[in-house]
């Protein structure tokens, strides 16, 4: 949120600098993120003077040259040679001495400099408009009223405003701070803590009065809740044209480009004080009234940035007796708005509620300046006040007459709030003792009443603009910020517990995988929770009935819990991808979301995502891509991290992967992985493979917790590694050829691995061949080569009677 500092002066006269400002909002919870200059027009004009051109004569060298010789007020004429078919003896002129810096259309400074130009010296510039920025026309330079003294400053005859611009950070809860008269009121609280009292100027609206009573439009509220208070009041006779340079200075400080006089004032005054207002064309409101009410769902309505949207059945409209004219609070319809043919006003003021105006907004995807402040919680209790106000300045900068009476629906009151406070609480929670003075004073300068006062606390009204002040701890709050969190003392003592934790902590298990990925040259990922519909039906086993949805989401992109892991990690690999970083290794711990018929679960996993090649170019060693058994060596060497061996491999079969398996301890699945499906990764725009192991850790952290290591001595004696080249049929799987070997010997046999697979020439019709080596090794004495043999012409025969395996 953008504040300016001339215009918070307007409210309350505060004699610190823009940065001292800026540092006492911040220690009152008003976080001032960054201070910026505003000039309204670059420069603000320092160097340009008032010149009197005394001669102008034709360059003898230029034919559109001319020769001046310019009075500055300073002494000697200068010399200055100028290129516009307008310049003439006699002429009062803005001139840029030497050393002026100007700005180009860009915003590029350049300065002023004695120069040459055709042989003719020249000492300095005579300016046209947009030189200046004061305008646009480049025809001819700026002739000036003829009755300006040679030097006079060009500053002192525009409009130039020099400002300082603090951008606030403004929590969500300070709904009271959302205008400059809202950070007025909490400067003077400060200000009045640290001794110096200031008055808080508001602005009068005494002088409001109605003309006549020619157009009323009545006003018909049909959603009471939905619009607790609203006031409307009609205006005849305004003319539209543009604002003064006063309120376009205003608005530009704080990035609002000024439209026209009253359009500009509705802003004006909603960043004044916090009320937002709509001004409608009174003359194209049908059938003179005005309805606040719901519309059926799929009614159609074009809104002022030429959409048409779709209204939902809970978006409460403001329609005349025949169309939609604004979606309550948060934008305005196309046919309605002001133009500049605009004779007659309907100005609106209110009170929506704010749930509804934020589901609205967020179904819509919109985020005005209005609904900002509307879905936050305004004042209920300026809102006649706030229309008064606008209606003085539009009489004032647009004319007009009041034509009617201000309609102020307001048939139940939002009433203050009442809190008691207690003053042992205060000094528990601060930490020390106040005094009971110092308390009523902040209190006092924050528009908390107070009301009785005991031995033991204090009875409170919470003004109802305070939405955010309910309970006695929000009080207390609210004091120790204006008391000053750096003036509260500390004690040399500190206290700290140490909690007891196993070493079955998940934390302490989640952070041993995460070290150990990051050394295998993995990238930890964190992606939202919050994730697309639209994702669930990539896959059969997510089911929409099972989704999380959201009540008041950000976005339709993310308005349900995730269920997998997956999609979320596609999308950071699509992003990496698109960025041209195509070797990827990313591990995810978090959570997914379900919502099944005995109530709401959440289950923790560790996905993994690999793509493209394992390692990064070198050339040391060639690229090696990451494939299926790379991605099974990182999955398996998680498990056996955590001490989970003997783990049963089985075949997936899901829409997820286009092969895959999983890998089960004592029949519960630990984890899937596999080559994701060219039909997924299309979604993502994904064109290189992706492989993806999806952990359930819940039940990994638990199986963990149940294992116990055992430690052996290293083996005195020597292992015995023998090879085979088995020709195979194509079916075939490494997995039965592990089983077979252990079962024929269970003692001796320590490994067994598959190293390398051919398919291809010189191998009949539906054959592979796979070279496997077995490692055998005896734990008390030195293997004979006769014991060597018998086992392996034992495993020779179990593999080629159960699997029709051939020695090649």
């Amino acid at each position: 949120m953008k504040i300016s500092y001339n215009w918070l002066r307007q409210f309350i006269k505060v004699s610190r600098s823009p940065k001292e400002t800026g540092e006492l909002l911040t220690d009152l919870g008003l976080e001032v993120e960054g201070i910026q200059e505003f000039q309204s027009v670059k420069g603000s004009l320092r160097g340009i003077i008032v010149g009197e051109v005394l001669t102008c004569e034709r360059h003898p060298n230029a034919d559109r040259l001319k020769v001046t010789t310019v009075n500055l007020g300073n002494g000697e004429p200068v010399q200055i040679v100028c290129g516009a078919p307008n310049v003439a003896a006699g002429q009062k002129v803005p001139v840029a001495t030497v050393g002026t810096t100007l700005y180009d259309e860009k915003g590029s400074p350049w300065e002023i400099k004695k120069s040459k130009i055709r042989g003719e010296s020249s000492h300095g510039m005579i300016c046209a408009e947009d030189e200046l920025g004061l305008g646009q026309s480049h025809e001819g330079i700026m002739v000036l009223d003829s009755d300006l003294t040679p030097g006079t400053p060009a500053a002192d005859l525009f409009e130039i405003e020099d400002d300082h611009v603090f951008e606030i950070g403004l929590t969500p809860n300070r709904a009271d701070a959302m205008s400059h008269w809202g950070v007025a009121r909490d400067l003077k609280a400060g200000l009045q803590q640290q001794g110096e009292n200031q008055e808080l100027i508001t602005p009068s609206v005494s002088s409001f009065h109605v003309d006549s009573r020619s157009k009323r439009i009545p006003v018909k509220i049909h959603n009471p809740e939905m619009a607790p208070r609203y006031c409307g009041v009609t205006i005849t006779g305004v003319e539209i044209a543009e604002s003064p340079k006063w309120l376009q200075n205003r608005l530009k400080a704080i990035g609002i480009t000024p439209k026209n006089n009253v359009v500009d004032i509705t802003n004006y005054v909603m960043h004044e004080l916090g009320q937002p207002l709509h001004a409608f064309d009174a003359d194209r409101i049908t059938g003179n009234e005005i309805n606040v009410k719901t519309l059926p769902a799929g009614t159609k309505f074009t809104s002022l940035d030429d959409v048409e949207r779709e209204l939902h059945e809970e978006d409460l409209m403001i329609c005349d007796a025949e169309k939609p004219l604004a979606i309550a609070g948060v934008f305005g319809g196309i046919g309605s708005g002001v133009t500049s043919g605009t004779k007659s006003l309907f100005i609106e003021s209110a009170y929506f509620n704010p749930v509804t105006v934020r589901k609205t907004a967020k179904r819509h995807g919109l985020n005005t300046d209005a609904s900002f402040r509307y879905e936050r919680g305004i004042d209920p209790n300026i809102t006649e006040y706030a229309l008064k106000r606008a209606v003085l300045l539009i009489q004032e900068l647009a004319g007009g007459s009041v034509a009617s009476d201000i309609d102020d629906y307001y048939p139940k009151k939002i009433e203050d709030f009442p809190v008691f406070l207690t003053f042992d609480k205060i000094n528990t929670l601060i930490g020390q003792n106040l005094s009971k003075e110092t308390i009523k004073s902040i209190l006092a300068s924050l528009e908390i009443r107070v009301n009785n006062v005991t031995e033991t606390g204090m009875g409170l009204t919470i003004p109802a603009y305070r939405v955010d002040v309910k309970r006695e701890a929000d009080v207390i709050e609210e004091i120790l910020r204006v008391y000053g969190y750096n003036n509260i003392e500390f004690g040399e003592k500190i206290n700290a517990s140490v909690a007891n934790s196993g070493r079955f902590e998940d934390y302490k298990i989640q952070n041993l995988i995460a070290g150990q990925l990051v050394g295998q040259g993995f990238f930890e990922t964190m992606a939202n929770s919050l994730t697309s519909p639209a994702h669930l039906g990539l896959s059969e086993n997510l089911k929409e009935e099972q989704a999380v949805k959201m009540l008041n989401p950000l976005s339709q992109e993310l308005s349900v819990l995730r269920q997998s892991l997956l999609f979320s990690g596609l999308e950071a690999v699509s992003y990496n991808l698109n960025r041209k970083r195509s070797d990827l290794k990313f591990f995810e711990f978090g959570k997914t979301y379900h919502n099944y018929s005995g109530g709401r679960q959440e289950n923790k996993h560790l996905s993994i995502f690999i793509s493209g090649n394992r390692s990064r170019e070198a050339w040391t060693a060639a690229n090696k891509p990451g494939d299926f058994f790379y991605l099974k060596g990182v999955v398996t060497s998680v498990l056996e991290r955590l001490g989970i061996r003997n783990l049963k491999t089985s075949p997936v079969k899901n829409d997820i992967f286009s092969e895959g398996v999983s890998l089960s301890f004592n029949k519960t699945r630990l984890v899937e992985f596999g080559v994701v499906k060219k039909k997924i990764l299309k979604n993502f725009d994904i064109g290189q493979e992706v492989l993806y192991a999806d952990f359930n850790w819940d039940l990994v952290v638990e199986t963990s917790r149940n294992q116990q290591n055992k430690f052996t001595e290293i083996s005195k004696f020597q292992s015995v590694r023998r090879d085979f080249a088995l020709l195979l049929e194509n079916e075939v799987k490494f997995e039965e050829i592990y089983d077979i070997a252990f079962r024929t010997e269970k003692d001796i046999l320590k490994e067994v691995n598959l190293f390398d697979v051919y398919e291809g020439a010189n191998l009949p019709q539906g054959k592979k061949s796979y070279a496997v080596s077995f490692i055998l090794r005896d734990e008390k004495k030195t293997l004979t080569d006769k014991q060597i043999d018998k086992i392996m012409n034992k495993l020779q025969q179990n593999l080629e009677k159960q699997l029709g395996a051939e020695l090649r």
